[in-house]
C-alpha cells in the first residue's frame, strides 16, 4: 500500500492518458439510376403457304395396292434405362447470426475491479463526460455525465486503444465506456489551509473567487510544467453568500497512486474581493483506496 502525504514540496507533475474529443459521421444522398427501356424486338411475319392446284388429269389406279407405310414411332428405339429416384441432397442449416460482439482497442489486465466506484475529474464544470457505447470517441454516446459525478460502478473491463485507455462502468442504470484519463477514485478530504499558506507564504486575496481558486490550484504544482498536467474548474464560483467558494481539479501528478487533487477552496468576501479563508483538498487515487481513504 502506498500512502500518499501531504507536505510542502506537495506535487510534482506527471504525464496522464491523452484523450480525444468526439466525432460525428454524416451520410450521402443515395444516388439514382434509371435503366433504359429496351428496343422493341420487330415482328416476323411468316407467309402462309398457298396449296398447289388440283391435277387436271386424273393419275392412273395402280394395279397393286401400295404398301400401307408405317408411322414413324414417336419414342426412342433403343429403350432406356429407368433412373431410380434420388433424394435431393440435405440443404445445410444457416449459420446463426448474432450481433457482433468485437469492441476497439485490445483487453488489458489493469484499471479498476468489478464492484470499485469512480468519481468524474478533470471536466470543467460547464461540460460533460460522455458515457459511450463503446471504447473511442467515435462510438455512440449513452449519457452525458456531471463534473463532479461520484458513483460510476466499474465493471472490471479495461481496453487500450492507440492513444487511450477505457474503463466499462455502470453509471445512473447505464452501462458504458468512460476515458480512464477522467475517473478516478475519490479518496481522504482534509483541511489543507496552513499548508497553502505556507506555500505561498501569505493568505492569499484576489477580485474574484475564480482567481483566488486558480491561485491556490497553481500552488500545487511544481515548478517545472510538463505536458499532460491540466487544472480545471469543477464547480463554478459562488460568491451569492457570506462565504464565497469554488472547486478546481489539478490532473497529472508524479505520483504511481496519486492522480490529482480537488481543492474545494472557501473565500471571505472583503472590499477588493476575497480572501482566502480555508481550503480542503480531496485525494484523487489511480489504483485505488483504502478503507481511511489513502491511495494504495
Amino acid at each position: 500500500m502506498h500512502r500518499r502525504r501531504l507536505a510542502p514540496t506537495f506535487l510534482t507533475l506527471a504525464l496522464v492518458l491523452a484523450v480525444v474529443t468526439g466525432a460525428c459521421g454524416s451520410g450521402t444522398p443515395d444516388d439514382t439510376t434509371t435503366t433504359p427501356a429496351a428496343s422493341p424486338t420487330p415482328s416476323v411475319t411468316t407467309p402462309i403457304p398457298t396449296p398447289s392446284a388440283a391435277p387436271t388429269t386424273p393419275a392412273p389406279a395402280p394395279t397393286t395396292p401400295a404398301p400401307t407405310p408405317t408411322e414413324a414411332p414417336t419414342t426412342p428405339t433403343t429403350p432406356t434405362t429407368p433412373t431410380t429416384p434420388t433424394e435431393p441432397p440435405p440443404t445445410p442449416a444457416a449459420e446463426p447470426t448474432s450481433p457482433s460482439t468485437s469492441l476497439p482497442g485490445e483487453p488489458i489486465d489493469f484499471g479498476p475491479r468489478a464492484g470499485d466506484v469512480l468519481g468524474v475529474i478533470g471536466v470543467q464544470y460547464d461540460d460533460r463526460l460522455n458515457l459511450r457505447a463503446g471504447p473511442g470517441t467515435d462510438q455512440e454516446i449513452l449519457a452525458r455525465l456531471e463534473p463532479t459525478e461520484d458513483d460510476l460502478v466499474a465493471q472490471g473491463h479495461t481496453r487500450m486503444l492507440p492513444r487511450s485507455f477505457w474503463y466499462e462502468v455502470e453509471a445512473a442504470g447505464t452501462v458504458g465506456w468512460v476515458s480512464a484519463k477522467y475517473v478516478a477514485h475519490l479518496g481522504l478530504t482534509e483541511d489543507i489551509t496552513p499548508l497553502v499558506e505556507g506555500q505561498l507564504g501569505m493568505t492569499p486575496s484576489a477580485r474574484s473567487m475564480e482567481a483566488l481558486g486558480r491561485t491556490v490550484a497553481e500552488s500545487q504544482l511544481s515548478d517545472v510544467v510538463e505536458s499532460g498536467t491540466f487544472i480545471a474548474m469543477v464547480v463554478a464560483p459562488d460568491e451569492s453568500g457570506d462565504i464565497g467558494e469554488v472547486t478546481y481539479d489539478v490532473i497529472g501528478l508524479a505520483d504511481d497512486a496519486l492522480r490529482g487533487l480537488r481543492l474545494h477552496v472557501f473565500g471571505t468576501p472583503s472590499s477588493s474581493g476575497f480572501t482566502l479563508k480555508s481550503v480542503e483538498v480531496t485525494v484523487l487515487c489511480d489504483r485505488g483506496v483504502t478503507a481511511d481513504g489513502l491511495c494504495v
